[in-house]
């Protein structure tokens, strides 16, 4: 595809039509570039995400902006500010996608950051901070079973054992794509932070809502409070004992799936539990599969692996209902006659964002005489990594139909208009 992204020429009148237009082509052209099927797949550390960076590079650079890789291979597209000794804001969100994923999940965020320094460079404005736009690569969890990838390399957060995960359908481990990426692999595995302390003053993030909550109460935009953090499992296999299935009774089998149905279970009936007191706290369990190589109707399971992921804005509660796992599993164990292995274990804290900022983005919609009120965030996205970096850290979600990780989120242009007006507005006058 050409990566000549722009047909409109920079020295006219940038008016909000515009800037609509200039918006609709580029969710066209990242559609059309990672669709491949009903839904839009960009693999984390994939050829989808580095081709979507590239388009917003190409963009940038036509627009007289830099656009470079950071050492973690993150795109970073910057406009000078007036000082630029002082800490940056940073804004943007990521790129990659879910398998069969929609076009806005991430994107809406580089595109809002983006938007906003072409606006700026356009009328010759120089703003107080210098402005960073971010493009951080993997923050979807489903290719490698970790989230927050780019990010967490800034902070000197993966561990050896995080570089070594495999990719969900290759061989290869995520250590050898951030290679093939340009990633600086030597300081990542060391641990090394690739960001001075004193470099970023603010975050800002746009998303769009993944959950029904603004299109309920008829809101085009909210501002973010915390995010919940999360403790997972990629796999957990569950050994059992194959059999005929006509010949074994009851009483003497060790079936793997049904052991499995009884965890997942009781572990849905505590959830129910702390619910009703008031605990924040949701339960997944998205893949479950016996062994295709040698499963079939006539025999009892001898093996079944599923993954397991928990949420909540709490650590206390992640990690109490954590031991509740594994003394269910306990349980299960002994009263079935199977073993449950359990993969590594990734923990993402939760976090709460900067309050001064959510007041600025508040103050900043009322000025723009736009409804908006607080929410949280059920899902998890890059801002707590920098939140919990001791960053200040804020986020503006865009009213979204249909929900998220799938082929029909529908956020309108409109909405998101809105919410990338509310970012331009408050990075132009931050509260710093």
């Amino acid at each position: 595809m050409n990566t000549r992204v722009r047909d409109f020429p920079s020295t006219r009148k940038f008016d909000s039509d515009d800037r609509k237009a200039l918006v609709e082509k580029i969710f066209d052209d990242l559609a059309e570039l990672g669709r491949d099927g009903p839904g839009i797949s960009r693999p984390t550390y994939g050829e989808g995400e580095t081709q979507a960076m590239e388009y917003c590079a190409a963009l940038a650079r036509e627009e007289g902006l830099t656009a470079e890789y950071d050492a973690a291979a993150n795109l970073v597209i910057e406009l000078p500010g007036k000082d630029p000794d002082a800490p940056c804001i940073v804004c943007g969100s990521h790129l990659d996608s879910v398998p069969q994923g929609g076009n806005f999940d991430g994107a809406a965020g580089v595109v809002a950051g983006l938007l906003a320094v072409i606006r700026m460079k356009r009328a010759n404005i120089l703003p107080e901070r210098t402005i960073r736009v971010m493009a951080l690569r993997g923050e979807e969890s489903a290719w490698f079973g970790l989230c927050y990838l780019g990010s967490s390399a800034l902070f000197g957060e993966l561990a050896d054992g995080d570089l070594d995960r495999p990719h969900r359908s290759q061989r290869k481990r995520l250590r050898d794509f951030m290679t093939e990426c340009g990633a600086d692999m030597e300081r990542i595995s060391n641990g090394e932070k690739l960001l001075r302390d004193d470099e970023i003053g603010a975050y800002l993030e746009l998303h769009i809502e993944q959950g029904p909550v603004m299109i309920a109460r008829n809101w085009p935009v909210g501002i973010v409070t915390g995010l919940r953090g999360n403790i997972r499992h990629s796999e957990i296999r569950c050994v059992g004992e194959a059999g005929h299935a006509g010949a074994v009774p009851r009483w003497m089998r060790h079936d793997a799936v049904l052991a499995t149905a009884s965890l997942l279970g009781r572990l849905d009936e505590h959830w129910r539990v702390l619910q009703e007191r008031g605990l924040d706290l949701v339960l997944t369990t998205g893949m479950l599969s016996t062994n295709q190589e040698d499963h079939a109707m006539s025999r009892i399971p001898g093996e079944c692996t599923f993954s397991l992921e928990t949420r909540s804005q709490s650590i206390e509660t992640l990690e109490t209902f954590y031991q509740l796992i594994r003394s269910e599993t306990d349980a299960v164990e002994r009263e079935r006659g199977v073993k449950f292995e359990f993969d590594r274990r990734s923990l993402t804290l939760p976090a709460l964002m900067n309050q001064t900022w959510i007041d600025h983005l508040l103050e900043t919609c009322r000025e723009l005489s736009l409804p908006a009120e607080t929410l949280p965030s059920g899902a998890g996205h890059d801002a707590a990594v920098f939140a919990n970096a001791g960053i200040p850290s804020a986020m503006i979600f865009v009213r979204n139909e249909n929900g998220s990780h799938n082929p029909n989120e529908a956020m309108e242009i409109d909405d998101f208009l809105h919410g990338a007006d509310v970012l331009y507005q408050a990075i132009l006058n931050p509260p710093l």
